[in-house]
């Protein structure tokens, strides 16, 4: 049976287009908006707390509604619900554009990353509809994993340059012709069918509700940031009561009894922290510290962007040759030395120096996610395979948002004293995640990795 009923004129090309075009926006929109911080910043003030809640709005509810919108997508047709995302995403994205002041921006980046998190499942979805064919399947999500990485390689960019020849709106108006796209592509992709999903609401709430207090309890901090820390320690206990009993569970805990999901989840939360917490911090350091441009900014994290996606392509050769652990404990070595390299920078370090020093640790995270994902996979039972990847993308989104919160913080008082901090910290967690990696045997190790090198 068709995954889908076909319209007149619809092809696998089109469908995947579409998907890739969505993807590619939210992914887009997680790093575009670094290097426009100072700048909104400067126009609606908020100080850096205000400018950590820019990103971690979008950032938390993508990583948390992640855990139950495969579901949704699933329930309510992958084409309808992919359909409902861009379309709350490129509103919501003007919302942004129209911000009169920081709250205002904060709620729309709230719906923004609500609708990303319901693009991404559903993006996923529509290209496994396209193309039956397991084949024909593999390179098209190839392809489509790719457009993720090339956005996030044209994040900072992007950013930097829509900041100087506009101005800060111009990151988010420019989401509103690329959405529209994806929807007139969209009519002409196959309507999905629906399939039964059971739902997790307790689970999702409390998983929601214990990450955003967390969150604002390292971002506010004083009194109002220890009562939501109790908030948050009360939400986080009872998610993990709710789990244990819950019958279809959003994150079932019995995943962690297994060393190789534990070793995935660490080290792809670790590289989540080091990736996102370095461009935030170097974002403003860049522009608040040595008072560059929003665009030379960007240009400084293109080389480490684009490394990243052309490091994944090698890393899958390598995992598919000597297993995924090899290329995990190399590419999180690489990372925790190219941490502690950015440690000598400061205020009068040369950019291109700085661009250098980031080589090291785009090798090292564009070395080490695709074997630990290709980990994650196999060493769940196949019908539990969506529901793995969803744990393990809400696991690095979360990292990532917790980072910039944290990172924040740090940087809040003396900046280049607080970044080193903030380097030496990610760097201490890859030192950790290497020990949980190389402790993984040699013969899931093996296994995993002839899986990774099929793909």
């Amino acid at each position: 049976m068709a995954d889908g009923r076909r319209r007149p004129g619809s092809s696998p090309a089109l469908t995947l287009t579409a998907a890739l075009l969505g993807f590619a926006l939210i992914t887009l929109d997680a790093s575009v908006v670094n290097v426009a911080l100072p700048s909104i910043g400067s126009a609606l003030g908020g100080g850096i707390s205000g400018l950590q809640w820019v990103v971690d709005a979008y950032t938390l509810a993508f990583a948390s509604l992640m855990l139950s919108t495969g579901a949704f997508s699933d329930r309510a047709r992958a084409s309808r619900a992919y359909a409902i995302g861009i379309a709350l995403f490129t509103l919501a994205s003007a919302a942004c554009g129209l911000a009169p002041n920081l709250p205002a921006l904060i709620a729309a980046r709230t719906v923004q990353g609500l609708a990303a998190a319901v693009v991404l499942p559903a993006s996923l979805a529509l290209v496994r509809q396209a193309y039956p064919d397991p084949a024909r399947r593999a390179r098209a999500t190839a392809v489509w994993t790719a457009g993720g990485s090339v956005a996030v390689a044209l994040g900072p960019v992007a950013g930097g340059a829509l900041t100087t020849a506009w101005d800060w709106r111009g990151v988010f108006f420019i989401n509103l012709p690329l959405g529209a796209v994806a929807l007139a592509l969209l009519l002409r992709a196959p309507r999905s069918e629906r399939r039964p999903a059971p739902l997790d609401l307790p689970g999702q709430a409390t998983a929601a509700l214990a990450l955003t207090a967390l969150a604002f309890a390292v971002i506010e901090r004083g009194p109002a940031g220890w009562a939501t820390a109790v908030v948050a320690a009360v939400a986080g206990a009872a998610f993990l009561r709710i789990e244990a009993r819950q019958p279809n569970p959003v994150v079932p805990l019995e995943l962690f009894r297994s060393r190789e999901v534990t070793a995935s989840v660490a080290a792809g939360a670790a590289c989540s922290v080091a990736f996102y917490g370095v461009v935030f911090v170097f974002s403003l350091f860049f522009q608040q510290v040595q008072g560059r441009s929003a665009l030379h900014t960007g240009l400084v994290f293109l080389p480490m962007t684009a490394l990243i996606g052309v490091t994944n392509v090698l890393s899958g050769k390598l995992a598919g040759r000597h297993g995924p652990r090899l290329p995990m404990l190399l590419g999180q070595g690489l990372a925790a030395a190219g941490l502690l390299a950015l440690l000598h920078v400061d205020a009068d370090t040369s950019p291109a120096v700085v661009a250098a020093l980031f080589v090291p640790l785009a090798l090292g995270c564009g070395l080490t996610v695709p074997p630990l994902t290709a980990l994650m996979m196999d060493a769940v039972p196949g019908e539990r395979a969506g529901l793995a990847a969803g744990v393990l993308n809400a696991a690095r989104q979360v990292a990532g948002g917790l980072a910039i919160a944290v990172f924040g913080a740090l940087v809040s008082g003396t900046f280049v004293t607080g970044m080193r901090v903030c380097l030496a910290t990610a760097a201490t967690l890859f030192g950790v995640t290497w020990f949980l990696s190389f402790r993984l045997s040699g013969r899931a190790a093996s296994s995993a990795g002839t899986r990774c090198g099929r793909r």
